[in-house]
């Protein structure tokens, strides 16, 4: 019988440049002693102004290697595999270099990635959000955790939550301010209209933060009766009795629009049409069905009302 090759969990922490990979890095590895003594391979991938204390490291059986963009090959890592017979590995990654590439490599026997940190400094988070916002998508995407440091008291904590919902529902959000002080998220959106009111009143320019929010806290709005301004959108397996009033929403660039709404059943179903603008009134339960793989929210509606097209066409997170 062939003998199975035994796990070799690898982690990776990406983020950008002086993002605070380095330090993450280091207090894992020393301060908290994670490694517990076993041989383990940190790979390198940047450097920045912060370095590594190598003899450190060694302290604790931990052999660290830098590595460039072309070094990122089956063959390079089997020669690491051979030289360092590490039980488990640890990479730094370059936050300018695809993430594919890493996934796409044919890696030793047994190397697993078994979690992705995404590292992002609070302080310069807007800039690169606006100005690479591809980028940062790939790095919240295939995040198990998004950790924002170096918040501060003025850090919009609310967009920067948005940001990784809007991607990523699955991550876990951590919040560390300037004094390393961290503290995991509660995930709670501040939403900007009156849960509490007879009919809640949702803008248009609020529909990707209403979205959000009732599908991760669906509990919050049984019952409730909401109104909002969609689009129509019919899919044959409803069999004309309920539709999908939605918005198109960009999360992340042009090439990545969708369309985004909650199952709503109307008996005025058969007399809509594909992408007619209305305003639907209607109350919220909390019902499975596929598309959520499990419960969500499914509308009831009270009114069907014909409306004009948004402002904006598309929703902007």
């Amino acid at each position: 019988m062939k003998k199975q090759e035994k796990e070799i969990p690898v982690f990776i922490f990406m983020g950008f440049l002086e993002c605070g990979k380095t330090r993450f890095c280091s207090e894992t590895l020393i301060d908290r002693n994670f490694t517990e003594g076993e041989p383990t391979l940190l790979m390198v991938t940047e450097e920045g102004m912060e370095e590594y204390d190598e003899k450190e490291l060694e302290k604790r059986n931990i052999s660290t290697v830098y590595l460039e963009e072309e070094d990122l090959n089956t063959e390079k890592l089997l020669d690491l595999q051979d030289a360092y017979h590490p039980k488990q590995v640890m990479i730094e990654y370059n936050g300018m270099w695809q993430l594919e590439k890493l996934f796409s490599i044919r890696v030793p026997k047994g190397w697993t990635i078994v979690q992705v940190i995404t590292l992002i400094d609070a302080g310069t988070f807007t800039v690169y959000n606006n100005n690479m916002k591809s980028l940062m998508a790939e790095h919240i995407q295939n995040a198990d955790m998004v950790v924002f440091n170096r918040v501060t008291d003025d850090s919009d904590i609310n967009t920067m939550r948005m940001a990784v919902k809007t991607i990523n529902r699955r991550a876990q959000i951590v919040f560390e301010n300037i004094n390393g002080q961290a503290q995991v998220d509660n995930g709670e959106i501040e939403i900007p209209y009156d849960l509490e009111a007879e009919v809640i009143e949702i803008e248009d320019e609020d529909f990707g933060i209403f979205y959000i929010d009732a599908s991760d806290n669906t509990e919050k709005y049984v019952d409730k009766v909401v109104k909002f301004k969609g689009q129509v959108y019919c899919p044959p397996q409803y069999k004309g009795k309920a539709f999908v009033p939605g918005r198109f929403a960009m999360t992340c660039c042009a090439e990545d629009i969708t369309f985004l709404g909650f199952k709503c059943v109307s008996m005025e179903t058969p007399n809509m049409k594909d992408r007619e603008w209305v305003t639907v009134t209607a109350k919220i339960k909390c019902e499975f069905y596929e598309e959520f793989d499990g419960d969500g929210p499914v509308l009831y509606a009270q009114k069907i009302e014909k409306a004009e097209r948004a402002e904006e066409d598309v929703v902007y997170f």
